[in-house]
């Protein structure tokens, strides 16, 4: 069984490249894969391994970076490794929109989970999706909208056109995303937004499916591809031509080849295109019954 652990933190840090280095030997000494993103605004990450090995990491992360407590955390269990290594990346921010976070800004109206389907159903609030619109798709809450933009750096031309005085409710998968939109909104004068506590994976985690106002299923960016309440692995796997999610309904469709193309793509590739992914294909399948990895394989379950 692994253990996956997600988490981040809005705070000032420094020395980035000497915590690059020393946190990469730290995964891998530790047999722990996943990312984390450093930046000098934060950290953000998601790890995956033994319950041992990942508090002893959480315990050096905060140790190291003088963190009382992140500001979202959230667990949950897999039965393979949903990572293909560890990786460390320095980013100017841990969310890219356009400006840095100051340590200060804190976001006081954070919603639990259990608190959460009751704000919804207020008829004077404007729900917001901040997440990508393949995201979207999955699997999002009952009367969401969503911006409908391909990188979040664009999200302040969609937020610069809500009045000061809407009541807001924003979410994302984790928690971070939505919350550095919320910072943008109060730096623009519209302070009466509420978030989702944790995300989208803490609500899915925390309430029962019989009492959801969840739709769908939620995208995960690791080798589980979706997930569903109780944080279970959904029945999404992800094209090998487009690298985009498929669900099981697309998998029966004529469009949709293994390794190759799903109906989302399948007219948009070229001969060519095919020809090389069904000869990977080809390649990852006699690799596999050898019982070798190919190189280029990736698991999607």
């Amino acid at each position: 069984m692994f253990y996956i652990f997600g988490f981040y933190k809005f705070c000032k840090l420094n020395k980035l490249n000497k915590h690059k280095n020393y946190f990469i030997k730290l995964l891998e000494n530790n047999n722990t894969k996943g990312t984390i993103i450093f930046s000098k605004e934060g950290i953000n990450g998601t790890l995956s391994g033994s319950q041992i090995d990942l508090i002893k990491i959480k315990n050096i992360i905060k140790s190291t970076f003088k963190i009382k407590k992140f500001d979202s955390e959230n667990y949950s269990k897999n039965k393979f490794q949903p990572f293909p290594k560890a990786k460390i990346k320095i980013k100017k921010e841990v969310v890219p929109i356009g400006f840095r976070v100051s340590s200060n800004e804190k976001v006081k109206k954070q919603i639990e989970p259990k608190n959460w389907n009751k704000l919804l159903k207020d008829k004077n609030i404007k729900i917001i999706d901040t997440r990508k619109p393949f995201e979207y798709e999955l699997g999002s809450f009952k009367g969401a909208e969503n911006p409908n933009i391909k990188n979040f750096r664009d999200f302040p031309k969609y937020l610069k056109n809500i009045k000061k005085k809407t009541k807001i409710a924003m979410f994302c998968t984790g928690g971070i995303r939505c919350e550095k939109a919320s910072i943008y909104l109060k730096r623009n004068g519209i302070e009466n937004v509420y978030l989702l506590k944790g995300g989208i994976l803490n609500y899915l985690n925390k309430i029962d499916k019989s009492k959801s106002m969840w739709k769908g299923e939620c995208y995960v960016f690791d080798n589980r591809v979706s997930v569903k309440h109780k944080l279970k692995v959904g029945n999404y796997s992800i094209c090998s031509g487009c690298r985009m999610p498929v669900s099981s309904k697309e998998r029966k469709s004529k469009k949709y080849n293994e390794g190759v193309s799903c109906p989302r793509c399948h007219d948009k590739l070229s001969d060519l295109q095919k020809e090389r992914f069904l000869m990977r294909q080809k390649q990852i399948l006699r690799a596999k019954k050898l019982g070798n990895k190919y190189f280029f394989q990736k698991e999607f379950h």
